[in-house]
C-alpha cells in the first residue's frame, strides 16, 4: 500500500482552512471530526481516510479530489485535471448546473485530444485506401 504524504496534506489543509477563515474547531465541527484529530492531521501525524477527506473537503467547499491528490490517493498525473475541476467547482459566480455543463465540455475536449494524441489509434503504418 502506498504511503500517504500526510505532511503536505496537513499544510494544505491548514492553508485552506485559513483561506476559508475558519478556526480549527469550526472546521472540525463542520466536518464532523474531533478537534484533536483534525489538529493531528494538520500536523502530519494522522492519515485520514478518503471518507474523512471528503467530509473536510465539503466543509471547506473544495473538491475532495484535490485532497485525494494531496494525500497521495490519486495519482500525481491526474493533478492538472483535478485542479481544473476544483477551480470550476469552487467558482461562486456560476451555478451548479453551469458547473456540471462546463465539466462535461471539459471532459469531452480531453477525450477528443487524447484520441488525437494516441499514436496507436491514430497513426497506422499503412495508409487506408478505398
Amino acid at each position: 500500500m502506498a504511503s500517504l504524504n500526510v505532511g503536505n496534506l496537513g499544510e494544505y489543509l491548514r492553508e485552506q482552512r485559513r483561506q476559508a477563515q475558519l478556526s480549527l474547531r469550526q472546521l472540525a465541527d463542520a466536518a464532523g471530526v474531533s478537534n484533536p484529530y483534525l489538529s493531528q492531521i494538520e500536523r502530519g501525524l494522522r492519515k485520514p481516510s478518503a471518507d474523512i477527506l471528503q467530509q473536510l473537503a465539503k466543509a471547506l467547499r473544495i473538491s475532495a479530489e484535490t485532497l485525494y491528490v494531496q494525500a497521495g490517493i490519486l495519482d500525481e498525473r491526474d493533478r492538472d485535471e483535478v485542479e481544473t475541476r476544483a477551480v470550476i467547482l469552487a467558482d461562486p459566480s456560476i451555478n451548479e448546473r453551469q458547473k456540471q455543463v462546463l465539466l462535461q465540455i471539459y471532459e469531452s475536449f480531453r477525450k477528443e485530444n487524447a484520441q488525437e494524441a494516441d499514436p496507436a489509434g491514430a497513426d497506422d503504418e499503412k495508409p487506408h485506401t478505398n
